[in-house]
This record gives structure tokens, C-alpha cells and sequence, in this order.
């Protein structure tokens, strides 16, 4: 009798340890500042392999700073790489992770040290009024300001506007694995090269003059919501190559290959279909 229940006891003592085991993450606390891009590097044990593990972050109220979604390869590897907010305030911040097997779920939770971003060291130059800027120490009539709002205001509209309205309402949520995927690849790829930040203001202005339209209407139409879903999988699996490019030289690479891609998918390879089958009944 006794044996048996020092067994019973051993088996529920080392249980939570071996959940703790199977998924492990480490994380560089050194680079919690807002706007820094900070990565996440983890494991899941054994069977878990190329299961969705789940990544939040919340402050010290409990208040969700961030909530992403990636699958682990076939070692069982993963990794997320996220910009820190701008809002985030200084203090300790929980890191979690979990991943799910068989209704059961594994997590491991950290607490890291978000800082302040430095300010900016104080100059003795002069404070130029409206409409002047600062040039060799003096103050100068800005003769670009009509183009630096112009460029601005783009830049605005992509940081704080970029929603995917269309690829939201197709996935049925700004949560979707797709959708968190395509966020990241805008803030963690593109606009962190200056070439990137020109394609994502072009895009938009193109982007937002059609995409309510298209969104407002999957949701009254099922139908035309799962051809869209049909229709943009193979152009959001293709855009997931963009995770690969980190420099200036590579984002303009690989964004080309991935247009060009896309052209082949899209354009080329419908139009010889047809013309195929055309020539095959004449």
C-alpha cells in the first residue's frame, strides 16, 4: 500500500516538469525598447513537431501588448521575430507560450524587463520656427515641406493604417495565423528597409481604394468569400519567401522574384492553359 503510493506521488511530482520540457523559448530582454525588432527563438519536445504554438504577451495589468501564431518545423524549432510596440511602457512584461496535443496544453511563461527608448541627448542648436529648417547651424527657409508631408503623411498611412481588410475578412479574423503573417512581414521585413517603406506607400494608395469594397462583400457573400480564400492562398504562401530578407539588396530580390512569381501564377500560366486548349480542339 505504501509502495504503491509513493509511486502515485512520484508520477504527480514529475508531471509538471515534463510539460514544462516540451516547449522551451529564449528571448534577448536586452532589446525590449520600443521600437526595437526582437527575436523569439524555442522548441517543442517530441511529438509536437509542426504544431502552432501560441505566443502573448501582456504587461504588469494584464493588458495584451502582442499575440502571434507560428508553426515549428520538423525538428521542432520556431522562430518569431515582432517590433515592440510604441506604447509599451517600461516595467516587467509575461511572455507565454503554449502549444496544444491531444486536448492537452503545454506552456512555459517568462518575465522580461521592457526600458524606456533613450532620449535624444540635448543641442545647442537653434530652435527653428515653422516653416525653417536647421542647415550647417543656421535656420533656412524649408523649400521641401510641401514633399516632406506628402511623404509623411504615406508613411503614417502605412505604419498606423496598414490593416489587411481583405485577407481579415476572408480568414475571419485579425488572429488568423495568415493575417499575423502578414502583419509581421510588413513591420519586421518591409518597413525596415527604406525600398520596402516606397513599396508598402505605393501599395496602399492603390490597395485601400478597393480592398472595403471586396472585404464588406465577403462577408455578405460566403460564396465569393471562399473563391477569394481560393484565390489569394497561393499569392500569401508566395509572399512568405519576403521572411528570408533582411538587407536592403535582399528585399528588392526577393520582392522581385516574388512579383514575377506572381505574374507566373496569376497571368502566364492561365493564358497558356488556354491557349492549349484552344490549339487541342482546332
Amino acid at each position: 500500500m505504501k509502495l504503491g503510493l509513493i509511486v502515485v506521488l512520484l508520477a504527480l511530482s514529475t508531471a509538471p516538469a515534463f510539460s514544462q520540457s516540451l516547449i522551451t523559448f529564449d528571448v534577448d530582454t536586452s532589446k525590449f525598447i520600443p521600437g526595437e525588432i526582437v527575436e523569439l527563438k524555442g522548441n517543442v519536445g517530441e511529438g509536437l513537431e509542426g504544431k502552432p504554438v501560441a505566443i502573448e504577451i501582456n504587461d504588469s495589468e494584464g493588458n495584451i501588448i502582442l499575440i502571434r501564431t507560428v508553426t515549428s518545423d520538423i525538428e521542432g524549432d520556431f522562430i518569431l521575430k515582432f517590433k515592440v510596440p510604441n506604447n509599451v511602457k517600461a516595467g516587467e512584461l509575461d511572455i507565454a507560450t503554449s502549444v496544444e496535443l491531444d486536448g492537452q496544453s503545454f506552456a512555459e511563461t517568462k518575465q522580461v524587463e521592457a526600458t524606456e527608448a533613450p532620449k535624444p541627448e540635448p543641442s545647442n542648436d537653434p530652435v527653428c520656427g515653422a516653416g525653417t529648417i536647421l542647415q550647417d547651424g543656421v535656420c533656412v527657409v524649408d523649400t521641401t515641406k510641401t514633399s516632406s508631408k506628402t511623404t509623411e503623411s504615406s508613411s503614417e498611412k502605412s505604419s498606423k493604417g496598414g490593416g489587411c481588410l481583405i485577407a481579415t475578412a476572408t480568414y475571419g479574423s485579425e488572429l488568423a495565423p495568415q493575417v499575423q503573417n502578414l502583419r509581421e512581414l510588413r513591420d519586421n521585413q518591409l518597413l525596415t528597409t527604406e525600398s520596402g517603406t516606397s513599396f508598402i506607400n505605393t501599395f496602399n494608395d492603390a490597395y485601400y481604394s478597393f480592398s472595403p469594397i471586396i472585404a464588406d462583400y465577403e462577408r455578405e457573400n460566403l460564396v465569393f468569400k471562399e473563391m477569394v480564400k481560393v484565390a489569394i492562398t497561393p499569392m500569401i504562401t508566395s509572399l512568405f519567401l519576403m521572411e528570408y530578407a533582411e538587407t536592403e539588396t535582399e528585399v528588392l530580390g526577393i520582392g522581385i522574384s516574388v512579383i514575377l512569381l506572381n505574374i507566373g501564377m496569376y497571368f502566364v500560366t492561365p493564358t497558356i492553359i488556354v491557349v492549349g486548349i484552344r490549339k487541342s480542339r482546332n
